[in-house]
């Protein structure tokens, strides 16, 4: 973390890890809200529901109210991973250690935050279309998507952070989003009573060699990781989604659905999500829109292995996200997550 490459993703000022100017402003160009090393962003889905035109899927499938949700991250430039199929700038990764000395504090990132989001969403009041009372009401969220960029569980402080957010007064629900890459840090959530509502563990290859083509590790042993967590995973109590990105020519064909199958079945999760890779953001420099699925392939992929594993069923599908559900007959908990709270 050298200030003396232009290019480097971060820095280190006044004692605490910050991004760097040069990749700040790129972040900033592209409308995300940015403090030290977090960020936070209004995704497509919150602008059009603000302006009553369209839900996220997490609303359609979990009950996840799209205006209310806030995506964020504690680790806008750290990865240990450079996925082809990611729509972030990979390309700036450049730190597999955030020292706990070096970062903010749970509370810090949430307050700022927060007045980033209330920032970015205050010039939507002056057209017309949008709703004014979802854009009151957005600017106390709800839901808290732990995603956005970077690798969340790389955060030395995230059961600390977990907990703040579950201890504010409107939060329902938190999402969060892994490579598998720290399994000691899931464990730790297990641990100090920091779960959230609900965990995705990225799950794009079922071979180690599909593994490093794909997900483009810095890790020698990130196949072993991955595996570590997703048997970690298959016995936490709280809600379980593997999140399937598939992409011809890489992962989508046939022969490897049993494969998957396997995966799936060692990981006992609740939900799996199969989702089309989309040709977006700065994916669109490594990959070609050839390789997005249409959605009848990857129902037909959802369908084999529904075949493969007798025990999971087609729950429901976006088409214009080009995502199919799966929900686990064996492993079941309630899809609506007002309802799960209630029970849980």
């Amino acid at each position: 973390m050298s200030c003396s490459d232009e290019y480097a993703s971060h820095v280190i000022h006044d004692g605490l890890i910050q991004i760097s100017p040069t990749v700040k402003s790129k972040l900033q160009k592209a409308k995300y809200g940015v403090f030290n090393h977090s960020a936070v962003d209004l995704c497509h889905w919150t602008k059009k529901s603000l302006s009553n035109e369209g839900n996220c899927y997490k609303h359609k499938f979990y009950g996840i109210s799209t205006h209310r949700c806030m995506e964020m991250t504690p680790t806008a430039m750290n990865c240990e991973n450079r996925c082809i199929y990611c729509w972030r700038p990979t390309e700036f990764y450049d730190t597999l250690r955030m020292p706990p000395e070096l970062v903010d504090e749970p509370d810090v990132i949430v307050d700022q935050l927060l007045r980033e989001r209330k920032r970015l969403l205050s010039g939507f009041y002056g057209h017309p279309k949008n709703d004014k009372i979802k854009l009151d009401e957005s600017i106390f969220p709800q839901h808290y998507a732990i995603s956005l960029s970077g690798e969340p569980t790389m955060y030395p402080k995230l059961p600390q952070l977990i907990r703040y957010l579950r201890d504010l007064p409107a939060t329902k629900s938190i999402f969060l989003v892994t490579n598998g890459q720290e399994p000691e840090m899931l464990q730790r959530l297990a641990d100090e009573d920091s779960l959230p509502t609900q965990i995705y563990l990225s799950t794009n290859a079922s071979n180690k060699e599909m593994y490093h083509r794909v997900n483009r590790p810095r890790y020698r042993d990130a196949w072993e990781r991955w595996l570590n967590s997703l048997n970690l995973l298959s016995t936490m109590e709280t809600r379980i989604v593997l999140r399937m990105t598939i992409i011809r020519e890489y992962n989508d064909s046939s022969r490897f659905v049993n494969e998957f199958a396997k995966i799936i079945k060692e990981g006992a999760p609740h939900f799996v999500e199969l989702k089309s890779y989309m040709h977006v953001g700065m994916s669109t420099d490594r990959l070609e829109a050839s390789n997005m699925l249409e959605m009848r392939e990857i129902k037909s992929i959802a369908q084999q292995i529904c075949l493969a594993i007798q025990n999971f069923k087609i729950m429901d599908e976006s088409e214009i996200s080009r995502i199919v559900v799966l929900q686990n007959k064996a492993r079941y908990v309630n899809r609506w997550i007002e309802a799960y709270n209630l029970i849980s």
